[in-house]
């Protein structure tokens, strides 16, 4: 199965079905996320999985561990491949959110947002660096018994050795010469996929293509090429 999802960051339904036929040909799947959810709920959900993309259900649960066990049991019917809940919520909702996930879906829970730079994180009180915020966050994942994370592809690398049998979730994936617009810290997808990563989410340099289906094929292109040399 091809590593990358293709972020439908749209509350328009008809143009996130669009894009989404476009590139189901090299896509491993498509991510829903808040902007989409909002806008058109369970029922535009359902309506990209009739297209048999595997969805990876980004809505970054975040509360007391009971209620996001709910939300999570609430969602299980539209059999998500991949679910995102925040490493922030703690041991204890972390393992909620597993233990009431169906058995095909994996938790992954969100470490620190690729928007965020070590600046950032200081003015909310976090004094270590991205890398250091993720690490820390990823054991903590791991040892909760979710199944991976997401982090940059810049922290990767490194959770990925600590972890050899967590499933990494990478956005922030740009290829190279990509305007990386309001990303902080961004890798290829070469280079995301050298260093642990299990999948990659890319947006806009696909959806923002006059050709999706043409920018996904190179991008998938590229990837096969570069493993043959």
């Amino acid at each position: 199965m091809s590593p990358i999802f293709v972020a439908l960051d749209t509350p328009e339904l008809n143009q996130a079905v669009a894009i989404a036929e476009a590139v189901r040909g090299h896509a491993g799947g498509v991510k829903l996320g808040l902007e989409f959810f909002s806008a058109n709920g369970p029922a535009g959900i359902r309506t990209i999985a009739d297209l048999r993309l595997p969805i990876f259900l980004d809505l970054k649960l975040h509360d007391i561990p009971n209620t996001v066990a709910k939300a999570v049991e609430a969602l299980a019917p539209l059999e998500p491949a991949i679910l995102t809940v925040h490493a922030a919520g703690g041991r204890a909702m972390l393992a909620a959110a597993k233990a009431a996930a169906p058995e095909g879906t994996k938790v992954v829970a969100v470490t620190v947002l690729t928007s965020l730079d070590a600046d950032d994180l200081a003015c909310i009180g976090v004094d270590s660096a991205p890398s250091d915020q993720v690490v820390r966050l990823g054991m903590l994942a791991r040892d909760s018994g979710i199944d991976g994370i997401v982090c940059s592809g810049a922290e990767v690398g490194s959770i990925s050795s600590l972890w050899p049998d967590g499933f990494f979730v990478v956005p922030g994936i740009r290829p190279p010469g990509a305007d990386v617009a309001d990303q902080k810290r961004v890798v290829t997808p070469r280079q995301a996929l050298d260093d642990g990563a299990s999948v990659l989410v890319i947006g806009r340099p696909i959806t923002g293509a006059a050709d999706p289906a043409r920018a996904i094929e190179q991008i998938a292109g590229s990837l096969k090429r570069e493993v043959i040399e």
